[in-house]
């Protein structure tokens, strides 16, 4: 299973780079420029300083703060514009207007954001947008992936039900605690969440680690969004109250999580958002019913995690946009030059 799964992750990403290389040396952007469209918005989670070794099953959700301000230098270059999230669809509805855009947005409210992403977008005078989520600002949500990735990471062995009673998961190598990583990430996402992510956590507190100390360390407190409210770069938007998989809760439920988390930033950062994230934001993880119920909360614009660029049909669908990922892996100057191509939407 082990060397399996390790062949597997290897092709993939040599897959994707291999796309990324072939469209940056070929420079086949310049035979298909209508495939750029108008732009995209750009999704970010973790900005820190880079870590040297160690095991890391999420790094493709953290990137440095040299390769954000790289990739604010590339876009300025090729020509797009840096612009608020929320200023979109009035950009993109001007007929006359004939620029591409570029818009930048952080999930989660990550510490780090304020730490280093921020000061980078003030250097170049680049609006951004953080996504909220009410449960990690007031510690009563843990994030289960960053859970269990402290679990694999620092532990050899742990105890863990993924449904057919206690078992013993062996993670001494880095096959290993990768293998595990991805058990306990198929375990969340294809049982009831909230009882998943419950389990998570007592497999980490068994080992003496505290899920909510996690948290605390990593998202900013409503102090801090209040004081980072204060820059005129900053936004924020809605992105649910814990976080959850929306595709998976009913009616009410899902009412909730997005009012909540409305209520929630409005009550942080003194104004009502109309901007919001979807967690996950994938295929199965949204669909018509969310974006109906994202526009019925009085949402304006809600940006996906399905990969694309903008056109200017975008905003005839406002509640699902998509998103373009700045990936840990694939942190280099030619990656984002092919991204802003659109070619590799059309490749991968």
């Amino acid at each position: 299973m082990s060397l399996k799964g390790s062949a597997k992750r290897f092709l993939k990403h040599g897959a994707i780079r291999a796309g990324l290389e072939g469209v940056a040396l070929t420079r086949a952007g310049a035979l298909w420029p209508a495939a750029a469209g108008r732009g995209m918005i750009f999704t970010l989670h973790h900005v820190r300083p880079a870590r040297r070794g160690g095991f890391d099953p999420i790094a493709t959700l953290s990137v440095t703060p040299e390769f954000l301000d790289q990739t604010i230098r590339v876009c300025i270059e090729t020509g797009l514009t840096p612009v608020a999230l929320d200023d979109l669809p009035r950009l993109l509805a001007d007929p006359k207007d004939k620029r591409r855009f570029a818009a930048f947005t952080l999930d989660d409210g990550l510490r780090n954001n304020a730490e280093h992403a921020a000061p980078v977008f003030r250097r170049h005078g680049v609006p951004y947008t953080i996504f909220v989520a009410k449960g990690f600002v007031e510690r009563t949500r843990s994030m289960w992936w960053e859970t269990a990735k402290v679990l694999t990471r620092s532990k050899d062995r742990f105890e863990f039900d993924f449904g057919h009673g206690p078992e013993t998961v062996s993670a001494q190598t880095l096959s290993q605690k990768q293998d595990a990583y991805e058990r306990i990430v198929h375990f969340v996402h294809s049982n009831d969440e909230d009882a998943a992510v419950a389990q998570v956590e007592r497999a980490a507190r068994s080992r003496m680690i505290d899920p909510l100390a996690i948290v605390d360390q990593l998202i900013m407190t409503a102090e801090e969004l209040k004081a980072l409210s204060a820059d005129p770069l900053c936004r924020f938007g809605a992105h649910t109250k814990t976080h959850i998989a929306m595709a998976r809760v009913d009616e009410e439920r899902l009412a909730e999580e997005v009012i909540g988390s409305m209520d929630a930033v409005e009550a942080y950062v003194g104004y009502r958002p109309t901007t919001f994230a979807y967690p996950y934001g994938t295929k199965v993880a949204i669909s018509q019913r969310e974006f109906d119920a994202v526009a019925k909360a009085g949402i304006k614009l809600a940006v996906t995690t399905r990969p694309g660029v903008l056109t200017a049909d975008s905003f005839n669908q406002p509640t699902q946009l998509p998103r373009v990922s700045l990936n840990g892996h694939y942190q280099r100057r030619r990656y984002v030059e092919a991204l802003l191509t659109g070619l590799p939407f059309k490749l991968f």
